[in-house]
């Protein structure tokens, strides 16, 4: 999905438990029907593993013959990783993929040194109500891959592992966790999952990885007496062993990894090592030196000006 202006996170709570390091409150952004809000990057706290960018959408309902275009695009150095938890979304891209993704799905776009693409609401969505929700992230590719070919992978529900018992189910989306792996691949060492907990059920977060967090999604759970609800991004310090408490029905997105290879420079839908490569990256869209898609061809994002 394409970059859309959204005033940064802001801190959120104040800290009463050691191991967390930050609480971010995502802010809103209401693009017409259709709210967007942002946990990552926040003042602080620019990456957790190689995930720079942490976006929301949704939840979303729209009425007969609406939903949501995502105009073509361009992307580089970094890989954009989409899970929803309602509805569905047809991307497109110049590689010439053209699918839907529904729920419980991975779809896994690694620009590389370029890539452009789109997200529309599919035309079955259009024919009746529909809604949308789930998380886009934006994971940083690491210096020796930021200049590879485009590649496009998608996972089925049942291709990804799932965990399940004592009140709690975990799909693992990227890398490993909990002794399992997930079969996409993503050249850093990261883990991505959706943990959903029954009221009373109790999730370990190990210190496998330096770098973790966890964005509620819904419901409300406790982190070593404090309580936290939906909306909040919990980052933790690296070398405690976490244990959370579901009050309620709680959806939970797991994430992090270990530390990136240095900080990354982030322009429009830009992120880079190099603040040279995204000035190149710029007069190329500009100049329509990057690739089309085939079947969307009408439309585009023009380079901000």
């Amino acid at each position: 999905m394409s970059w859309q202006p959204c005033e940064d996170p802001k801190p959120g709570d104040a800290r009463a438990c050691d191991a967390i390091e930050h609480v971010v409150v995502p802010r809103a952004r209401d693009l017409g029907g259709f709210e967007v809000r942002r946990a990552l990057p926040a003042a602080g706290k620019q990456m957790v593993g190689p995930f720079i960018f942490f976006d929301q959408m949704g939840p979303a309902e729209f009425l007969v013959g609406q939903g949501i275009d995502v105009r073509p695009h361009p992307h580089i150095g970094l890989a954009t990783v989409t899970y929803l938890f309602d509805g569905g979304l047809m991307h497109r891209d110049s590689l010439g993929t053209e699918l839907l993704i529904k729920p419980g799905e991975l779809n896994l776009m690694s620009a590389g040194r370029g890539i452009v693409h789109s997200e529309r609401s599919g035309v079955e969505d259009r024919s009746h109500t529909s809604r949308l929700f789930g998380i886009q992230a934006w994971a940083a590719l690491p210096k020796s891959h930021e200049e590879e070919m485009p590649q496009f992978a998608h996972y089925d529900a049942g291709a990804l592992p799932r965990i399940a018992g004592e009140g709690k189910t975990i799909r693992l989306i990227m890398g490993s966790l909990y002794g399992q792996s997930s079969p996409a691949a993503f050249p850093h060492d990261c883990f991505y999952a959706e943990a959903t907990l029954a009221p009373g059920a109790i999730l370990p977060l190990d210190p496998d990885y330096d770098e973790r967090a966890i964005f509620i999604v819904s419901g409300e759970i406790d982190v070593a007496g404090q309580t936290f609800g939906a909306g909040r991004l919990l980052v933790f310090r690296p070398g405690d062993r976490i244990s959370v408490l579901a009050n309620s029905m709680s959806r939970l997105m797991l994430l992090g990894g270990e530390p990136m290879d240095g900080p990354r420079h982030i322009w429009w839908n830009f992120v880079s090592s190099s603040e040279d490569r995204i000035r190149a990256a710029k007069a190329d869209w500009k100049a329509g030196r990057f690739e089309t898609v085939p079947s969307d061809r009408e439309e585009f994002i023009p380079l901000p000006e």
